[in-house]
């Protein structure tokens, strides 16, 4: 038998798939990781057939050395995904395979979990050991009693309780006998599993639910507000999904949403879940990923990996939140995981479901023009959205208010913490100062190594940036010209809170960013004081503004409002309205009333008027207006070529030669270019690496511009210089 393998290498040399002989007796399957020679040495590579014969002959092929697992790790349907994904995004097929299976898996860095677990020696009665143990041995005893009530225990704990001597006695003398016994690395195992009791759905949930039902399979773009309940919509397709047999996929978008989701899906569903994301350990990453793939868990819940979740006969997959930038991915291979959502639809005859109160423009476009199904669930479930209100911090400043809080809002805290309700306030931007300056000569911190400012971290006394993590020293003269006359300028999450605790004394203020949720299990613990209401007011950034339910919290602030708005990307406006909208949406979702104060310093900008009204319907009209006229998605693809080196020339030069011969292609398709423009990168420089690129809009409907593109830059590449397209990119820096 001859086994068709891709070797887990990446380089486009490679790239291909190698023939290896079956050595007689070994049961090779389809889809197993395999170890094989390769080039003097030994790789792990990825049977994707076994065949009869080889075009090369037996005689000139080597021989598999070793199967590495006893089923296979990836699927069928996965090694058509794989092929899928080299021709959208043009990877490597190494490159795809390893996003199927943990990273820890790859090399034999992790495996099952077993514990020695103590028990008696049927053999032999507790009675008798007690008897023949010496009457000095007083813990000996102890532990054969306990053992004799509770049958088994693990060694290391038998150790806590009795000392590890009086342990090793016994198992020496075969009064205790011990075993290996698999265990399973449960992430947020403390979370309570209570059932709770059955929901009644409200007449909008029945009505989108029966319309999913009726009209499945199919892609849905569910369109509900924040509030309205479209979690048990989730729930119950995926309630469908297990009667009829089936599997089914449920996405989030942050990581810090997963322990609340976990509780209410466990709740629902018990062991039948199992969690995917970065977050994990290694051990428990390998164990859910296995739970899912041996079938001993049905339902996977995750962040955008869990798209790749090793299930089979999927019969629903879900994207809450669908309008986040975080599903797509930034490096390579360069994804969208609805992209990889539709493609496992289609190959298992099963439905997509796609959720927000924010839709993306060009998702509902998709709704209106009949790719996608639309769902709507236009009110909440309490009957109520919080009221908005706008705060002109202009007005603020003029009245001799100069601080991050409008009196407004420090009123409204105020009110809040006396009433013993909950506020969560609301400011992009992590740690004390964003921008460090001298006042005498105009000197900005900027980071050695990136084009950017340095943000003081006033818990660390560290200046800190937030593209390489590369920190220093705080300075209290400037480097530039000795002056003292150094100032901390804007304001982050650390300063926020620490402005709360000279206001609000008594107030119990906690931190929810990239800063305080380094370690693991973080965001649990967060999430659960504040639910507990051992915390009055949670600070955070977007981490905090999507997706979290928590009943007593009737205050929400908006810090900063305009910190999104005026980037220099078409999708600085929608991002404004969705972030806004959704951060409200956390106010006033249980009996008692919400409200909303955003701080703003153009209050008159279109933006705010549509978000005061809750109106996406009247957002989407005059964006997607806006977007025709001007030619954007989703009325072309923005096509973004970069080139990245330590060498600056190095980086030119290749971004110059790409350029060259996009201008050459597009002489063959002069009449879908919209534009087409070479420049720096707006962050022209990260971790000592120079960052060059095109930017090109085409309408390209058979994507040959695309396919073109992708062509080029494949043959442009140059060994010191990262070079690579991104369609529709999330990010423009």
């Amino acid at each position: 038998m001859i086994a068709s393998v891709i070797v887990d290498v990446l380089s486009s040399n490679v790239d291909r798939v190698f023939d290896y002989k079956v050595p007689q007796g070994m049961d090779a399957k389809r889809g197993q990781r395999v170890l094989v020679p390769f080039a003097h040495r030994k790789v792990e590579g990825y049977i994707i057939d076994i065949k009869e014969r080889s075009a090369l002959g037996e005689e000139k092929l080597k021989e598999i050395i070793r199967v590495l697992d006893d089923i296979p790790a990836i699927t069928g349907e996965m090694l058509q995904l794989m092929y899928f994904m080299q021709g959208k995004y043009h990877c490597l097929l190494a490159e795809a395979l390893r996003l199927f299976i943990p990273a820890e898996l790859r090399g034999g860095r992790v495996g099952q979990k077993s514990l020695p677990v103590a028990y008696i020696n049927p053999d032999i009665s507790a009675e008798e050991i007690l008897e023949k143990l010496d009457k000095r041995a007083i813990k000996q005893a102890e532990a054969v009693s306990f053992l004799a009530q509770n049958v088994r225990c693990p060694v290391a704990d038998l150790n806590k309780l009795f000392g590890s001597a009086p342990v090793k006695r016994l198992i020496q003398s075969g009064f205790i006998l011990t075993e290996k016994v698999k265990v399973e690395r449960t992430p947020y195992r403390e979370i309570s599993e209570e059932k709770p009791q059955p929901l009644s759905l409200t007449e909008r949930q029945r009505a989108a639910l029966d319309f999913i039902e009726k009209n499945s399979p199919g892609k849905f773009l569910l369109f509900g507000v924040t509030g309205s309940g479209k979690t048990e919509v989730y729930l119950r397709c995926i309630e469908s999904c297990l009667r009829q047999g089936k599997t089914a996929i449920l996405m989030v978008p942050e990581i810090a949403l997963t322990p609340q989701i976990m509780r209410i899906f466990r709740s629902r569903f018990g062991e039948s879940v199992a969690l995917l994301h970065s977050g994990l350990s290694a051990g428990e990453r390998f164990d859910e990923w296995n739970k899912l793939r041996r079938g001993e868990a049905r339902i996977a819940v995750g962040a955008r990996s869990a798209v790749f979740a090793p299930l089979e006969n999927v019969g629903a997959i879900i994207i809450d939140e669908q309008h986040e930038q975080s599903y797509i991915s930034e490096s390579s291979p360069r994804y969208d995981t609805k992209d990889i959502a539709e493609f496992r639809c289609c190959y298992n005859k099963c439905s997509l479901i796609m959720g927000s109160a924010t839709p993306l423009i060009e998702s509902n476009y998709y709704a209106k023009t009949g790719r996608y199904k639309l769902v709507e669930m236009g009110e909440r479930i309490n009957g109520r959205m919080p009221a908005i209100t706008l705060v002109d911090m202009r007005r603020e400043v003029l009245a001799g208010n100069d601080t991050i809080f409008s009196t407004v809002l420090k009123d409204k805290i105020e009110q809040t913490l006396r009433e013993g309700n909950q506020a969560m306030l609301f400011i992009n931007r992590r740690g004390y100062s964003p921008i460090i300056i001298c006042s005498s000569c105009g000197y900005i911190a900027k980071c050695s190594s990136c084009d950017v400012t340095l943000t003081y971290h006033k818990a660390e006394d560290m200046l800190k940036c937030h593209y390489c993590n590369a920190r220093y020293y705080a300075i209290e003269k400037c480097p530039s010209c000795g002056s003292d006359k150094v100032r901390k300028s804007g304001t982050g999450t650390q300063k926020v809170c620490d402005l709360l605790k000279e206001l609000f004394p008594s107030a119990r203020v906690l931190r929810m960013d990239n800063d305080t949720t380094q370690s693991r299990e973080a965001h649990l613990k967060i999430v659960e004081m504040f639910n507990r209401g051992e915390v009055d007011i949670l600070v955070g950034t977007q981490m905090i503004a999507k997706g979290h339910d928590f009943p007593n919290v009737t205050l929400v602030g908006v810090l900063d409002a305009d910190l999104s708005l005026y980037f220099a990307d078409y999708k600085a406006i929608e991002r404004t309205f969705s972030l806004i909208t959704q951060v409200a949406g956390r106010a006033g979702r249980a009996d008692k009333e919400g409200e909303v104060i955003v701080q703003t310093h153009t209050p008159h900008h279109y933006v705010y008027r549509l978000i005061v009204d809750y109106d996406y319907k009247g957002f989407y009209k005059r964006e997607i207006s806006l977007r025709e006229t001007a030619k954007y998605p989703p009325f072309c693809r923005i096509l973004r070529i970069m080139a990245i080196s330590e060498s600056e020339e190095d980086a030119k030069a290749v971004i110059k030669n790409i350029y060259d011969k996009v201008k050459e292609l597009k002489k063959l398709f002069e009449s879908d270019f919209i534009y087409l423009s070479a420049m720096k990168s707006p962050v022209s420089r990260i971790k000592n690496k120079y960052r060059y690129q095109i930017l090109a809009r085409v309408k390209d409907d058979e994507g040959k511009v695309t396919d073109g593109i992708y062509d080029i830059v494949d043959g442009c590449r140059k060994k010191n210089v990262t070079s690579y397209l991104e369609v529709n990119p999330s990010s423009m820096y």
